[in-house]
């Protein structure tokens, strides 16, 4: 090294950019995804609102574009994207829930926030159930859900992040299982499935059901019209 390379002075450090600047990751689109669809549940935002922002959301490149769309509905919020994230399974153990699920010649709808027991039986006879656990809370690390179907149905959706063992048989039927392939951490709650149908069938699926504009972003990415991050 030359004497001169000793006495330069060292090169300023790059400016950092403000946080709010910083561009947005997946991870930051999905965590305001569900801070959105939580104050539309709320009642704080109307459908149509929650379409137009999460189409603003999954198009936003920085975390202060993000801030903007939840900074009114969101009590308390700070200017930045770096909430907690949403969507975590909720565990309470404890008696009580959800054990027993009956449709004869009808239907059953179970959405948002509701206590599974740890063996939920469900039953449906010329009829169907549409149960949705994403947001549902269980009373067990593991849970047993059984669905038996003659001639009728069941729509099953789980949440992300719980193991997932599924059983089934059908005559004269038939189901329908696509499970997420994201890694499950270790330790993580279990769910098994029990699928019996005689003239009849279901569908199980893994993780939150799609919005409208989350499944039109979703269909234009595979048809390549937008980039994604």
């Amino acid at each position: 090294m030359s004497d001169d390379d000793q006495q330069r002075p060292p090169l300023p450090a790059s400016p950092q950019p403000a946080v709010g600047q910083l561009r947005a990751s997946d991870a930051d689109r999905e965590r305001v995804a569900d801070q959105l669809r939580q104050a539309s549940g709320e009642g704080r935002l109307t459908v149509d609102e929650l379409d137009e922002r999460l189409n603003r959301c999954y198009a936003a490149k920085t975390v202060a574009e993000l801030a903007q769309l939840t900074a009114d509905v969101i009590p308390g919020q700070a200017t930045t994207a770096a909430a907690a994230p949403a969507g975590t399974v909720s565990i309470r153990p404890g008696p009580g829930g959800t054990g027993t699920i009956v449709s004869i010649m009808g239907g059953n709808d179970r959405a948002g926030r509701w206590r599974v027991a740890s063996r939920l039986n469900v039953l449906n006879v010329m009829g169907g159930s549409d149960l949705d656990l994403t947001q549902a809370e269980l009373s067990d690390s593991e849970t047993t859900i059984t669905v038996f179907s003659l001639m009728g149905g069941s729509d099953l959706r789980v949440p992300d992040g719980v193991e997932v063992h599924v059983t089934k048989f059908a005559l004269m039927g038939g189901h329908d299982v696509k499970l997420s392939d994201a890694p499950v951490p270790p330790g993580a709650p279990v769910i098994k499935v029990r699928l019996f149908s005689i003239m009849g069938g279901g569908e199980l699926r893994q993780g939150r059901k799609l919005s409208k504009a989350e499944r039109r972003l979703e269909q234009a990415r595979e048809r390549g019209e937008l980039s994604g991050g």
